[in-house]
């Protein structure tokens, strides 16, 4: 298999930065990961989650790229809902410009993908 070229996005890290930017807009600004691989799985991006750990990387390295911000949820929300902290990630400026890049990108293509709730810039 080929590498990928530095910078280049793979399909599952598009598929988080779109569901990122489509639950922004739908004013949710912080997200987790099981609930991101619900919205994958239950949604039109479903064939690129192939596993929560695939996802957990892709997330890291969105991070790692400075297109998503993380951060742990306050102690005292998980005590009171007893279980674990939670890492909550948010879509950066920069996310946002990758997210609309690959919608533009993809509004070019000859058969582009639908993306629900986002509309091409």
């Amino acid at each position: 298999m080929p590498r990928r070229k530095a910078g280049q996005l793979i399909a599952i890290e598009v598929d988080i930065l779109l569901e990122a930017l489509r639950l922004n807009t739908a004013g949710v600004e912080e997200f987790h990961g099981f609930a991101l691989a619900k919205q994958l799985r239950d949604g039109a991006q479903s064939q690129g989650l192939t596993a929560h750990g695939t996802l957990y990387k892709a997330l890291g390295r969105l991070e790692t790229a400075g297109l998503l911000e993380s951060s742990l949820e306050d102690p005292d929300i998980a005590e009171h809902a007893g279980r674990p902290r939670r890492r909550l990630y948010r879509l950066t400026s920069a996310g946002r410009l990758a997210a609309a890049a690959a919608i533009a990108e993809d509004a070019a293509a000859e058969q582009p993908r639908w993306y629900p709730g986002i509309e091409p810039a």
